[in-house]
């Protein structure tokens, strides 16, 4: 494994709001978020999440420093550095679903650490600390989009039709992955030989390091991937919708902001025709687009949306 020493500098923004992306609070906003958890000393080196945990705590640095990296076979990529007063966490931290960096303690020091149930009850209840929080996960999540920096690999060939649905599949759903191309890497067939797989086994996807599904279908992804893990199918709701189109998440979105347990059910990714169309005007309350508009409401008013089931 490499050592800290080694992982200097944090991968480069593509996008110029980094105040908004790792903002830094005031004294008067981290007081009321240690209302909603407990402060813990942290130790140099201490892992704080691992990638694949389930139930993401969230951390606001008090004194030291925390650093989020993807862990690979053999390496770490660096992706952040948390500096006092910044916060830790991603949609993932909101949604349930699994982490996709690990979290580690860079310096000894001393954090705020809330449950997700916590993090949830803060967003609900308090206006400004939710629109905080909620931006800077959205451009979180669009940094990991941007660079391919997520719990995924995808191999396969830009003439596939599997690889196309795969990498459609997981792009609307607003998963993070990296591509590695068979025609333009040059570094593949390393790659196919560490986990034994051949050319005509692709497209594959790798979760986690561990996992190789070949040519997998949607559900097979979604389950590896953890992306309905999150939601107890024994649980009895208040109101459950069959389609994630604008109507279906606009319901979702409103009865779950009137106190109702709603579960939406989808079989691809939520929005229907309108999530991946680019010529529809949507809320101003965000530039983050139709999907993330709706991430923001659903998972501030506590709506579930089971995805991908074949």
């Amino acid at each position: 494994m490499v050592s800290m020493a080694e992982r200097i500098t944090p991968l480069p923004l593509t996008s110029s709001r980094a105040d908004q992306i790792f903002p830094t609070l005031t004294s008067m906003q981290i007081e009321r978020i240690a209302a909603h958890g407990r402060r813990r000393t942290v130790r140099s080196g201490e892992v704080l999440v691992e990638q694949g945990d389930r139930a993401i705590p969230f951390f606001v640095v008090i004194s030291g420093e925390l650093e989020a990296v993807r862990p690979t076979c053999a390496t770490e990529t660096l992706i952040t550095v948390v500096r006092v007063g910044q916060f830790t966490g991603e949609i993932n931290t909101l949604s349930g679903r699994r982490a996709l960096a690990r979290i580690r303690a860079r310096q000894d020091g001393e954090v705020i650490q809330l449950a997700r149930e916590n993090v949830l009850t803060l967003v609900q209840t308090d206006a400004e600390l939710s629109e905080i929080l909620m931006r800077a996960f959205i451009l979180r999540r669009v940094e990991l989009l941007a660079q391919g920096i997520g719990d995924a690999t995808l191999v396969g060939s830009s003439h596939s039709a599997d690889t196309l649905r795969i990498k459609e599949f997981l792009t609307r759903n607003g998963h993070p992955y990296a591509y590695i191309d068979l025609e333009r890497d040059a570094d593949v067939q390393s790659l196919l030989d560490h986990f034994h797989v051949s050319v005509a086994d692709t497209p594959v996807v790798i979760c986690r390091g561990e996992t190789v599904l070949r040519n997998p279908t949607n559900g097979e992804i979604a389950n590896c991937l953890g992306f309905n893990e999150a939601v107890e199918e024994t649980h009895v709701r208040d109101l459950v919708i069959v389609g994630a189109g604008p109507a279906g998440l606009a319901s979702a979105v409103y009865g779950a902001s009137e106190g109702l347990d709603v579960l939406l059910l989808e079989t691809y990714s939520p929005g229907g025709q309108a999530g991946s169309s680019s010529r529809i005007a949507v809320s101003d309350r965000t530039r983050g687009g139709y999907q993330d508009s709706s991430a923001r409401d659903r998972h501030r008013h506590g709506g579930q949306i089971p995805e991908a089931a074949d």
